[in-house]
């Protein structure tokens, strides 16, 4: 069983992350902002003549100090580094560098700001009536979704709420900079997308990529957050550096980086399904709306992915599916673990299981019905010619689980149970992997041989607590045919491995670890032709594993030898490598293409206990069996699942974020937002890794499993709209999440006689 490669590091506390690199620097200067208390409102002055005396305080960063552009924003230009106007509240609109931290923070407080407030937009039905739009909509369809609608035998229109979500990584946001003797800038930052922050430091200091170096040697989680919101972070810290010539920490507080940064989207879903008597789907008319925040920055792409998989795993022939990013005066929403699709994915189990509770059939009967076939194709044109899988993992978590009989033993407890009730639900995954933008499917890498046979490997990914580096330390021992230990994965850092993509997308193994066997394979033949003249025998009849060279089931060399040998020889000992995912492509305008490499499935059953005097729930039994193909890291992925799930969870029942009238966020630390705990873990959960399901075409069969997981945990919130609809006998379009309150009050209209 392989362990994270990092995992002694972790343990004896010795990993080091950004912050840490101030033990080398100790005259490092600190950064802290000047944050706007309205979430909307002119900046009519500054004046920072106090703060400029303050003790310790070296330099005050204002719009005036920006050499470049004053934006960072990726879409488009719209979010500026130092704003003349505030669009949230909390944005940063200057930054104090002091000799300490808490020098710069009192000198924070010396800084005089006068604002001119203006009307804000905080609520996204409020943005809908208003048409505070950030682009146009983007829709897919196929068939005739009208016609089919008025055809349908049943017809149900609804509407849904879904709530955002904190990421609440580990390691709060953190850039640390500084100039090397050349002029050449060196950003450590905890980013998912080096290449990405490289550009955007660029920007702000006008200059060339080639004179800023961004490194990533690891984050203390990032689940998205990360993904583009480092950026002004970096630029923060790259521009202070650049200014003062010393170096520059940016490290945010917990509540500066709860009200600074972006979350997961809340949406707002409004439906029409048409259906059969048998609960087959014949249409789906389906309008999302996501609050995107003040800024554009990657709403875009995660509202194609919340529609990519509005279907799920299941076949509807007509299908109109639209969405829109709205612009709230609220932190730049941003990506999140799934990236859009938990919510798609949240809409349509909610509304098989409207549809199944209509009919009075049984949801699991009613889902596995309409899920897809190998023949099918997806609203957006793509084939699901694997959706055999889909059968595999379903029919394995009924019969692991003993769904059914354990369905009456639920049954037989809720007509005796006077105070408590319990609820049973199974649901399916089936999710895209690869970036929809099919450039960004690219991955390289740079491996080195060093004469004593040890290995560095170099590659674009970054590691965030996932294990992606232990995949690729994996990948490349197996390539070579030598062990673990003699692998070494280095720092991810862009002047080894340039226009790298962002870790995200569940690409990372896929993609890197392409890119890594790519330079291993060229590697490992440069090896073999020096074994097969040295050893003189045919090249073909050699094999490399276990650190030696393998004749007739013999071993004659080792690898250390080989390596050695081909030094003499003056055989290249270094090799680049590249990786494109082939068989992909999207046109954006038609919405039609295949955008996905494949699709990664998985099913959970889940049951939960509802206690009707406070509506406070536990989860007692989960039973997962997820689709990895062929694992490279067992352990590895295992531990994605079980993460991913929780997480998940956390978003559909805990986790409920909040603004005041202000427009403020007052869910800001651990103490007013509820995060998952070992206490909301299952009572008995059990994760089976689908077994003989290698994946063609991609790295020795493995599949993607970061992001994937977390929307089994749907089967959560399923089970409690089960226990609810045991106990009211109505269905109810309650929210997302639903929390105890939520519970509490749906379970009471049952006594009170309130409609659903």
């Amino acid at each position: 069983m392989s362990k994270h490669e990092s995992a002694w590091l972790h343990v004896d506390g010795s990993a080091k992350f950004t912050e840490d690199l101030l033990k080398d620097h100790p005259h490092a200067l600190h950064a802290y902002p000047v944050q706007a208390p309205h979430p909307h409102a002119r900046v009519l002055s500054i004046d920072t003549s106090l703060a400029e005396k303050a003790a310790g305080v070296v330099k005050i960063l204002t719009a005036e100090d920006v050499i470049g552009e004053n934006d960072t924003g990726i879409s488009r230009r719209d979010e500026p580094l130092f704003p003349s106007l505030i669009e949230y509240a909390g944005q940063a609109v200057v930054w104090v560098l002091a000799q300490s931290r808490e020098q710069a923070r009192l000198g924070a407080q010396m800084v005089r700001v006068e604002y001119e407030p203006l009307e804000p937009v905080l609520d996204l039905k409020e943005a809908i009536s208003k048409e505070s739009f950030h682009s146009g909509p983007i829709q897919m369809a196929k068939g005739n979704t009208l016609q089919a609608l008025e055809n349908s035998e049943h017809l149900l229109t609804g509407e849904l709420d879904i709530s955002g979500q904190e990421h609440f990584y580990l390691e709060t946001h953190a850039s640390f900079a500084k100039l090397d003797e050349s002029g050449t800038l060196f950003v450590h930052s905890s980013t998912q997308h080096p290449s990405e922050t490289q550009d955007i430091v660029a920007r702000v200091l006008g200059v060339p990529r080639s004179e800023v170096i961004v490194q990533c040697t690891r984050m203390g989680g990032g689940f998205g957050g990360k993904e583009s919101q480092s950026n002004p972070y970096a630029s923060v810290a790259a521009l202070g550096a650049k200014l003062t010539g010393k170096p520059v920490l940016v490290r945010l507080s917990r509540a500066q980086d709860t009200t600074l940064t972006g979350k997961r989207h809340p949406f707002h879903a409004r439906y029409q399904v048409g259906f059969d008597s048998d609960g087959t789907l014949q249409a789906l008319k389906l309008d999302l709306f996501a609050d995107g925040g003040f800024s554009l920055d990657l709403s875009e792409p995660i509202v194609s992915r919340a529609l990519f998989h509005s279907d799920n795993a299941y076949f509807i022939p007509h299908m109109q599916v639209t969405g829109q990013v709205c612009k709230t005066h609220k932190t730049s929403q941003t990506a999140f673990r799934g990236f859009g699709g938990p919510q798609g994915m949240v809409v349509i189990e909610h509304i098989l299981d409207r549809v199944a509770r209509t009919l009075g059939l049984p949801p699991h009967q009613v889902r596995q019905q309409n899920f897809y076939t190998p023949e099918d194709f997806t609203h957006y044109g793509q084939q699901v010619t694997d959706a055999w899988k889909l059968e595999r993992v379903w029919n394995e978590a009924l019969l692991r689980s003993h769904y059914l009989k354990r369905s009456e033993e639920v049954n037989t407890f809720n007509q005796s149970s006077k105070h408590k009730i319990r609820g049973l639900a199974i649901t399916p995954v089936k999710f895209g992997i690869s970036f929809t933008m099919t450039a960004y499917n690219q991955a390289g890498a740079l491996v080195l041989i060093y004469q004593d046979g040890s290995v560095q490997v170099n590659h674009g990914g970054t590691e965030m607590g996932q294990g992606l580096h232990t995949k690729i330390q994996a990948i490349a021992a197996r390539t070579l045919g030598i062990d673990q230990t003699h692998i070494k994965v280095m720092p991810t850092r862009t002047d080894k491995v340039p226009n790298t993509s962002a870790t995200a997308a569940s690409t990372g193994s896929d993609l890197n670890g392409g890119a890594v066997k790519n330079a291993c394979d060229t590697l490992k033949e440069r090896l073999l032709d020096v074994a097969s003249r040295y050893l003189q025998v045919e090249k073909a009849h050699l094999t490399l594993k276990d650190g030696q060279f393998w004749h007739n089931g013999q071993a004659v060399w080792t690898f250390k030898e080989a390596v050695k040998a081909a030094y003499y020889q003056r055989i290249q000992l270094f090799s680049d490598g590249f990786y494109a995912t082939p068989d992909i492509h999207w046109n954006k305008e038609k919405a039609d293409g295949r955008p996905f490499a494949y699709f990664s499935y998985g099913a959970c059953v889940a049951e939960v206990e509802i206690d009707l005097l406070t509506g406070m729930h536990h989860v007692r039994q989960v039973d997962i069996v997820h689709d990895v193909g062929e694992s490279l890291t067992p352990s590895i992925d295992r531990g994605q699942i079980e993460g991913g799930f929780i997480q998940g969870m956390g978003w559909l029942t805990l986790e409920d974020l909040r603004w005041n009238t202000a427009g403020q966020l007052a869910t800001r630390n651990a103490s007013t937002y509820k995060l998952p705990t070992l206490m909301d873990a299952p009572e008995h959960f059990h994760v089976h890794l689908l077994e003989n399901t290698p994946q063609e075409g991609v790295v020795f069969g493995s599949k993607a499993v970061g992001e994937p997981p977390l929307m089994l945990a749907i089967a959560v919130r399923e089970a409690l709209k089960d226990a609810l609809f045991q106990h009211t006998g109505q269905f109810t379009d309650v929210p997302s999440p639903i929390t105890p309150e939520v519970s509490f009050f749906a379970a009471a209209r049952k006594k009170a006689h309130v409609p659903g």
